[in-house]
């Protein structure tokens, strides 16, 4: 029985380094995250709210106006799905095929911030539990630098995985929401497109 103790022992004192590792990896990719979203933020603020006031007041007969009034710096995903939905406004298959795709589009710009939030907690719960064994083994020998030096690294990996999981959390809320309307509006505009072609 100790000899399968030892060998459970070693597997996770083995792991710890790989856990660090890929902790402060996706520190670094939460980091990079923020910066992202706040540039998408920057973006919608700036003229997403133009676009779907735009939006918000078109009839089927106004619809082909909406392409010259779209801006053309805009390099959001919904714009530019917006525009080949438009250059597609006769074709119901193209323009379905579009919606998928931006759905697809979407769920990869997620990707990232799903994956934070759920390796988050688990990598920094597998970096606080294996240091806790010899921490344990240091308080019972007497080695208190030792268990001091083990809980300060169970510490900080907990920490670090919270951290990148509450961005990663944060984010794909907002996203979420910014997706939704987004879809919402490009579904609007092609149910607008069918509409006019049937009358």
């Amino acid at each position: 029985m100790n000899f399968i103790s030892d060998i459970l022992f070693w597997i996770s004192e083995g792991l710890l380094v790989p856990v660090i590792v890929l902790l402060i990896l996706l520190f670094l990719r939460s980091l990079l995250l923020i910066g992202s979203f706040f540039g998408q933020y920057l973006n919608i603020r700036k003229s997403g709210r133009a676009l779907r006031l735009k939006i918000e007041g078109l009839t089927a007969d106004r619809v082909d106006e909406l392409q010259a009034e779209l801006p053309q710096k805009n390099v959001s995903l919904a714009a530019r799905y917006l525009r080949e939905i438009l250059a597609h406004k006769d074709s119901p298959a193209h323009i379905g095929r579009l919606l998928a795709d931006f759905e697809i589009e979407a769920d990869k710009d997620l990707a990232s911030s799903k994956t934070l939030t759920k390796l988050g907690p688990m990598l920094g719960l597998m970096g606080t539990l294996i240091p806790m064994g010899p921490a344990l083994v240091g308080l019972s020998t007497g080695d208190i630098s030792s268990m001091a030096y083990n809980m300060q690294v169970a510490f900080a990996t907990t920490v670090v995985g919270l951290f990148s999981s509450a961005v990663g959390f944060m984010t794909q809320q907002v996203k979420n929401r910014w997706y939704m309307q987004d879809m919402t509006n490009l579904e609007f505009v092609a149910e607008l497109l069918n509409a006019k072609k049937e009358g």
